[in-house]
């Protein structure tokens, strides 16, 4: 037999051998590992109470009162507004994880909801239309009041308080929605107020004048801080908090994504929302007023209402400003 008959008899009879052995006894079977309940994830960047978050105690200032607007919408030359129109893009910072007043929707991939439609009237104002015209800016909650002190955005149209202390910082527009803190929680849920979430979890986001609520209230609910709305929806989801507590407008959007959810109770506090505007930009805030009065008186707020909001809050009309 030649060298190569040789090679494949050898490789024949390991075969045979491979095979013979697996026809053995199989041997003690391994335990496999053991199976428990995972914890669920936490979002990043999670923290406790904070009492003074949004300055919502400061009582200093008459916080409603903004710049009387401009006689029209006209944008001298050297104004901010000139600047912009120069620039070609308003800059806003806005939020895209609030369902139904700043969400990017999922199937276009833009940015949409109440606030949003405010920003394409101020831009609308400036550019004649807003298409090309706006540069969105995604921000959290807690960075609002920064990127306006460090002039990296024209305006913040971001569900935003108006508090005294933040107008140290930050001017504000006249009032363009109020809105009130309530509960989200499960469907299973006994709880309509915070006296009934006493020693339990509740959801805001950091720097927001919900989680100073959350954190003073006699009850002594367990504050848990997070960076954005969204991440509260799912640590409420997954079990982590007993519920969510902010605005309303905030909550009827969780609500409206996750149908075992539900909005309670009445609203425990009055919440203002203004336009941010950097604190040195007065002209700015003068002409965001201006196209405010715009919108109230041209239908174009109760338009935008009745498309994002009216089904899950009911029929509203917008505020009455006041002006210094």
């Amino acid at each position: 037999m030649n060298r190569r008959g040789i090679t494949v008899r050898a490789g024949v009879l390991a075969v045979v051998a491979l095979l013979a052995a697996s026809c053995g006894s199989p041997g003690k079977p391994v335990d496999p590992a053991p199976v428990g309940d995972a914890a669920w994830p936490q979002p990043a960047h999670v923290g406790g109470p904070d009492a003074a978050a949004g300055g919502g105690s400061d009582t200093s200032c008459n916080p409603l009162a903004s710049l009387s607007p401009d006689k029209g919408t006209t944008i001298p030359s050297g104004s901010t507004m000139a600047k912009i129109k120069e620039r070609g893009k308003l800059i806003a910072g806005v939020d895209q994880t609030t369902y139904l007043f700043g969400f990017r929707n999922p199937t276009s991939g833009n940015l949409e909801g109440f606030d949003i439609d405010l920003v394409n009237e101020i831009a609308r104002s400036i550019f004649g239309a807003p298409e090309g015209h706006v540069q969105f800016r995604a921000i959290t909650s807690s960075q609002r009041q920064d990127v306006l002190m460090q002039h990296q955005v024209d305006i913040v149209v971001r569900t935003y308080s108006i508090t005294c202390a933040r107008k140290k910082d930050v001017q504000f527009s006249s009032v363009y929605y109020v809105a009130g803190q309530r509960l989200l929680v499960t469907k299973e849920s006994k709880a309509t107020k915070l006296a009934d979430l006493s020693g339990k979890k509740v959801c805001a986001a950091k720097k927001s004048t919900s989680l100073a609520k959350i954190a003073t209230d006699p009850a002594k609910p367990v504050a848990v801080s997070v960076d954005n709305w969204s991440d509260c929806l799912v640590m409420l989801q997954q079990g982590q908090v007993e519920a969510v507590s902010t605005d309303d407008t905030i909550l009827a959007g969780m609500a409206a994504q996750d149908p075992t959810l539900q909005v309670v109770g009445d609203q425990f506090t009055q919440e203002n929302y203004g336009i941010g505007v950097p604190k040195d930009n007065e002209d700015m805030v003068k002409f965001v007023n201006a196209v405010l009065e715009n919108i109230r008186n041209s239908g174009a707020w109760q338009n935008s209402y009745r498309h994002w909001v009216e089904p899950s809050l009911g029929s509203a009309s917008p505020p009455q400003p006041q002006y210094q």
